[in-house]
């Protein structure tokens, strides 16, 4: 059930806890020379980002440390689900597509969802960086965010492997398919 305050009650904080450091120790490759403890006394000093891990682990994206920031000491967590996030699809682009749907509009956008979730849509180089960890959106694709003059054109980008392969495509910002969604990143 999803929280409509930004805040956890002390159980809900630490049953998060207990599935990210199960995630994190089944998955070592993703996060070679980094140690949970330390991941946990960062996560226990942000709290305010806590919420914002809450809602990915929430709406289906297994969130999971990928990376460490080396100049700010931030951990990075990506959506780490097999396929985009269940509770994240059909959702077009962004606002500005939302609304410019005649019918047929979808319940929200990609980059309103995640700054609604207090995450940022996953890069180009960001998803290519997942994919090397792991093979994600074998059925399904992900929105990732899309430059200034694609978008002003009318169009945005999302990914997929398909082949053993990454492929990047475009749509018009305003459609959205069952099967594709957004993954997000969180710097604590």
């Amino acid at each position: 059930m999803k929280s409509n305050q930004k805040k956890l009650s002390a159980k809900q904080q630490q049953d998060l806890f207990d599935i990210l450091q199960e995630r994190f120790e089944k998955n070592m490759p993703r996060h070679k020379s980094i140690e949970w403890a330390k991941v946990k006394a960062r996560l226990e000093a942000g709290k305010e980002k806590i919420w914002s891990l809450y809602e990915m682990e929430q709406t289906g994206g297994e969130p999971d440390v990928t990376g460490i920031d080396k100049k700010t000491g931030e951990y990075i967590f990506y959506d780490c689900s097999p396929e985009s996030p269940k509770d994240r699809r059909s959702f077009c682009y962004d606002h500005p597509a939302l609304e410019a749907r005649k019918e047929h509009k979808p319940a929200n956008s990609a980059v309103q969802a995640a700054e609604d979730m207090g995450i940022e849509l996953l890069s180009e180089d960001e998803y290519r960086s997942l994919q090397q960890l792991g093979k994600f959106d074998l059925k399904t694709s992900s929105w990732i965010k899309t430059p200034a003059d694609i978008r002003k054109l009318g169009g945005a980008l999302f990914c997929d492997r398909r082949y053993d392969t990454v492929f990047v495509y475009h749509n018009g910002a305003e459609s959205y398919y069952a099967a594709r969604g957004f993954r997000g990143s969180l710097r604590i």
